[in-house]
């Protein structure tokens, strides 16, 4: 079998990360041992949190090491397997992406099924970005019905499916925000936001005023800053914020002030939680019923940006990081066999 190729990490980034973060190296395809599988991925992931990954320091999940391959979120179809319950020809999802091959064991691997949804679904609606939306709305903000809902960064992968699941369960009005004239048309035409607009248009507090004039009761947080201070004076008595992300502080070299207003915590009687998708594994059955259901009726609608490539991945965690997707970014590998 001809070598295959994996994508390493060269250096910690200090700031924004460049192409020179990233290292292309060809290596052997590895053997499966005893118990384990050899899987040919076919599409992988570029998610916000693995720039976290890329400092050093203790964090939720381990930092990637210099030199080593990283690894992320991929679908893939086993090659040759001694795994208990997986067959050659077997597509599986698992966490050893941003690489042409992986090694895995049965305890590392999902089989996924392509005639119940696309491959690429079960890296996006019905894969960790939908469990995150679903989890943050759900279990952590306690949507009603009945509420407003603002959505940070809604054009991406998770926002897109955050304001889509509130309007499903009931929400009265779900605003978004995002980076640019179409990315704003493709949340009210194409999936059904009652109201957004692109933060490069002005303060976002006054835009989020005038999008919610009665104040809004959620806010699903993928961005901080700016949108966060807004959000907090924007939000009603006893209002929830799920944090999810902070995409605007990523990449600072050094800290950025917080949010002015956050008294506001204690005279609005706000509740703000951040959360990490793990933590939240008890509504796992729950979304896949109300999301695969959703999906199944056409209830949901959702994009993906698609980078060909494997060593095309560092410019599409790049472009993910400047806002160039529209819903999920993705990284096609190979064909399926």
């Amino acid at each position: 079998m001809n070598n295959g190729l994996e994508i390493r990490l060269a250096a910690r980034p200090q700031g924004w990360p460049t192409r020179e973060t990233f290292d292309v190296a060809e290596v052997p395809v590895p053997e499966p041992g005893p118990g384990q599988m050899l899987v040919r991925n076919l599409v992988m992931s570029v998610d916000p949190y693995m720039r976290g990954r890329m400092n050093a320091g203790k964090s939720y999940v381990a930092p990637f090491q210099v030199g080593s391959a990283l690894d992320g979120g991929a679908v893939g179809q086993v090659v040759q397997s001694d795994a208990e319950g997986f067959a050659a020809g077997d597509f599986v999802l698992h966490s050893a992406g941003w690489r042409d091959y992986a090694v895995l064991d049965g305890r590392s691997a999902t089989k996924v099924d392509p005639d119940i949804a696309p491959l690429n679904a079960y890296l996006y609606v019905l894969g960790m970005p939908g469990m995150t939306a679903y989890a943050g709305l759900v279990d952590v903000a306690r949507q009603q019905e009945g509420d407003t809902v603002f959505v940070s960064g809604a054009a991406g992968a998770v926002g897109s499916l955050a304001g889509q699941i509130a309007k499903l369960r009931g929400a009265k009005r779900v605003i978004g925000s995002a980076g640019s004239a179409e990315k704003v048309r493709y949340l009210t035409e194409e999936i059904g936001f009652d109201a957004a607009f692109d933060y490069h248009d002005g303060p976002v507090a006054e835009q989020l005023a005038a999008a919610a004039p009665d104040g809004i009761d959620v806010y699903f947080d993928n961005v901080g800053g700016e949108h966060l201070e807004a959000a907090i004076g924007a939000l009603n008595d006893f209002g929830r914020v799920a944090e999810c992300g902070m995409i605007s502080q990523y990449n600072n070299a050094t800290p950025e002030p917080g949010p002015r207003n956050m008294f506001m915590l204690v005279s609005k009687r706000l509740r703000l939680e951040g959360f990490i998708v793990g933590d939240r594994m008890h509504v796992q059955d729950q979304f896949r019923a109300d999301v695969g259901g959703w999906l199944r009726d056409g209830k949901i609608s959702y994009r993906e940006t698609v980078v060909d490539g494997l060593r095309s991945a560092p410019d599409a965690f790049l472009g993910l990081l400047r806002g160039e997707n529209t819903g999920k970014m993705l990284v096609k590998i190979a064909d399926p066999a």
